[in-house]
This record gives structure tokens, C-alpha cells and sequence, in this order.
């Protein structure tokens, strides 16, 4: 095995990891910072190491570090402590696992030779995705049945009956894609997304099946236990449902299993809809024979990115004394800010100038895809946290009702319109 085959390796899990468990103190964050937001108040902010919050983000961390050190304990009541145990970790891994297989840029080819960018380079795609989300709600129902506890059996069968529920209407909204475009490659898919139809309108899932994309969207909210979907957890209902017996890191790792489902989530609505890593109406050929234009682009941009982030933070700290120490957090990162932003336009000017050879091109077209796919992420995960605190929680009835008589009836009859398209046209 070469040495860039080791290192493309290494990154592919690294991304993955970072996105699937690395972004769980950021969604915490957000979570609580979007709730006060909308709640009109400010949310936590208090937590700092050296004068430095970041916004509340600490705090999160510090929430973090208290559940690793907090006792591990057991409830005496618990017979079978190897289910009891084993739960959190098979949510936590099925969580994990189903990042592996996103495409987070285009195949890479160094050397004449083609590396795909994920974790695990299979061609299972959808199919893995599919096979692991479905396996995590065992690892709810043996956590609820374990505990021995009413309120976490019943978060555990809720939890079974919705994900059976929704996971059919999921699968037949995939059915719709797999149509489409013909493959079960994510690749392969993310890769026939970076076209347009009638020109100008870009051929994301998004556009071309808006029907799969909003039963795929409200089937994945209710996978990932998320509102107005977390009727398994109900706090008014059932206490804390499948987990209330389940206290410092296996109550974590339910909770990172949680979070890391969400990105899944994000991740794959991402790749099937949104277009991946795919830049609008710029496919991987457009960005490698423009690649200048690209990076003197970007030069503009960052700059201009430090301005007004400079200008908002200045808005938002306009209020504090002059000798106020959180003048020096803002001072930090108003700098920090700026150095990032001139040190990589500094770095894309001296690539403009001296030119980059075919292996350079082809890794700075990966380093543009991954950085696109990241915003796209970011944006998905904003609504998952944007939904929490808009909708009320279902009704179990409600809940039902709409899984078996709204979206499977409407996922089977966009797969008769499909067909009759694909027959019709002939692609």
C-alpha cells in the first residue's frame, strides 16, 4: 500500500470521526444556544478557560468532561447488567458507523490512482446507511428493557414502534432516488447531482424528487428520536424514557449517540438532496479547469469574511466598560479571526502564482468539495436544532397516523410516478 493510500485513509477516518462524534459538543451548543435564542435570553455563556467562553461553547465542553468523571453506577435492581451495559455502546456505534460510507468530496486520484473519499470504500452506500440507522433502535430497546424500569420500557417499545413505522417510509422514498440515478453508490449519486436540467436548475435530489426529499427529511427526524419525533424520551410523559436508569458515560454515550445520529442524519440528507459536495453548477471538471479563478475567489472572500465578523463582534461587545476582561476574549478572536483569514489567502496566492501540478489540483478540488459539504452539513444540522424548538411534540396516535396513512401511501405513489417517468423517457 503507498504512502498516499495511508494517508487518504487516515483523513477519511478522521472526517468521519470528527463529523459523526467530533461535532457533538458543537450541536450541544448550538441546541442551547438557538433555544435561547429563540426564547429571548442569552443562554450559557458563563463557563471560560482564561476569560475564554467562545460564545458558551465551554460550557458544553465542561458538561462534557463532568460526565466522564462522574461515578458509573448501577442501579442494584438490574438483572441482565450485559444488556444493560452493551445498550449505549450499540447506539453509539450504529451512530458512528453510518458516516462511514459519506462521500465527503469526489474520488481523488494521486498518481493515476483513484482513492474515494470515505471511510469505508464500499459501494453498499444507501444500503449501509440504511442497515445501521435501522440497527440503533436495538440498543434502545435493550437499554429500556434492561433497566427493569416502567418508564424505560415504554421509551423503549414507543422507540421500536416509531422507528419501524418510519424506517418503511424511508426505505420507499430511497426507492424514488435509486431511480433516479440508477445506483447505490452515494458517489455515484452526488456525482450525477453535479448536473442541471433545462440549464439552469441544478439536479439535487432536491429538485428532482422534492416528494422523496421531504418524506426522507420528516422519516429522518423521527430515526434520530428528534421533535416533534422524541416521544421515546418524553420528559413530561415518561421521565427520560429508555435512559433513566443510566447515569455518567453511558448515559453520555446514549446522548453522543443522539447527536452523532443527527449528523448522520444532516450528512446523508446532504448527499442525497442537497448535492453533496457538488458546488452549484460546478462539477469536479469545472473546479479542477478553473482552479485559479477558484482560489483568487476565495482570496476575495476571506478577507472580507474577517470584516464583517470583526463588525459583528464589535456589535456585540459595543456594550461592555473598556476595561471589562470579555474585551479581551473579543480582541483575541477579532485576531485569530483576521491571521486564519490572511495566512490561507496568503497560502492560495502563493499557489496562483507558482501554479499547482495535477496531483496539487486534483487534492485542492477535494479541500474545496470537503469545505462545501461542510456548509451544507452545518445548514442541515441548524434545522434539526431550528425544528427542536419550533414544533410541539406528536401525539402517539398522531405520530402513527402519519407514518402509516400519510408517508408510506405518498412514498409508494412516488415510486409508480417515477417509474412511469424512467419508462417514459427513457433515462
Amino acid at each position: 500500500m503507498s504512502t498516499a493510500a495511508i494517508v487518504i485513509i487516515i483523513i477519511n477516518v478522521l472526517l468521519a470521526k470528527i463529523f459523526s462524534v467530533g461535532t457533538t459538543p458543537i450541536m450541544v451548543w448550538w441546541e442551547r444556544r438557538v433555544a435561547g435564542f429563540m426564547q429571548d435570553r442569552t443562554g450559557p455563556n458563563r463557563a471560560d478557560i482564561g476569560g475564554i467562553r467562545l460564545g458558551g461553547l465551554i460550557q458544553a465542553i465542561a458538561d462534557m468532561l463532568k460526565l466522564v468523571f462522574k461515578e458509573d453506577f448501577t442501579p442494584a435492581h438490574i438483572k441482565y447488567k450485559f444488556l444493560y451495559t452493551i445498550a449505549p455502546a450499540i447506539v453509539f456505534l450504529c451512530s458512528f458507523m453510518t458516516m462511514a460510507v459519506i462521500p465527503f468530496a469526489d474520488n481523488l486520484v494521486i498518481d493515476g490512482e483513484s482513492f474515494m473519499m470515505q471511510a469505508i470504500p464500499t459501494t453498499l452506500g444507501i444500503m449501509w446507511f440504511l442497515a445501521f440507522a435501522g440497527l440503533s433502535v436495538f440498543g434502545i430497546i435493550l437499554g429500556g428493557y434492561s433497566s427493569q424500569n416502567k418508564y424505560g420500557l415504554l421509551g423503549g417499545i414507543r422507540a421500536s414502534a416509531q422507528v419501524i413505522s418510519y424506517e418503511a417510509a424511508m426505505a420507499l422514498s430511497v426507492i424514488s432516488i435509486l431511480l433516479t440515478y440508477g445506483s447505490i453508490n452515494l458517489n455515484d449519486m452526488v456525482q450525477a447531482q453535479g448536473d442541471t436540467f433545462w440549464g439552469i436548475i441544478p439536479s439535487w435530489g432536491l429538485f428532482m424528487q422534492p416528494l422523496a426529499a421531504l418524506i426522507f427529511i420528516v422519516t429522518a427526524f423521527a430515526e434520530t428520536n428528534r421533535t416533534p419525533f422524541d416521544i421515546a424520551e418524553g420528559e413530561s410523559e415518561i421521565v427520560a424514557g429508555y435512559h433513566t436508569e443510566y447515569s455518567a458515560m453511558r448515559f453520555g454515550l446514549f446522548q453522543v449517540g443522539e447527536y452523532a445520529a443527527m449528523s448522520a442524519s444532516s450528512a446523508i440528507i446532504v448527499t442525497l438532496f442537497l448535492g453533496g459536495y457538488q458546488i452549484p453548477w460546478m462539477d469536479t471538471q469545472s473546479i479542477q479547469s478553473n482552479i485559479n479563478y477558484v482560489m483568487i475567489a476565495i482570496i476575495i472572500l476571506l478577507p472580507l469574511k474577517a470584516f464583517f465578523f470583526a463588525k459583528w463582534m464589535n456589535k456585540n461587545y459595543n456594550w461592555l466598560d473598556k476595561n471589562d476582561k470579555r474585551q479581551k476574549e473579543k480582541n483575541i478572536l477579532i485576531r485569530g479571526f483576521w491571521a486564519t483569514a490572511i495566512i490561507i489567502a496568503a497560502v492560495l496566492a502563493l499557489f496562483v502564482v507558482t501554479g499547482l501540478g495535477t496531483n496539487g489540483v486534483n487534492i485542492a478540488t477535494a479541500v474545496i468539495q470537503v469545505a462545501v459539504f461542510v456548509a451544507k452539513f452545518l445548514f442541515m444540522s441548524f434545522v434539526f436544532i431550528w425544528v427542536r424548538w419550533t414544533l410541539l411534540r406528536f401525539r402517539y396516535d398522531q405520530l402513527q397516523m402519519l407514518g402509516w396513512k400519510v408517508l408510506i401511501p405518498l412514498s409508494i405513489l412516488n415510486i409508480v410516478i417515477t417509474a412511469i417517468i424512467v419508462v417514459a423517457t427513457g433515462s
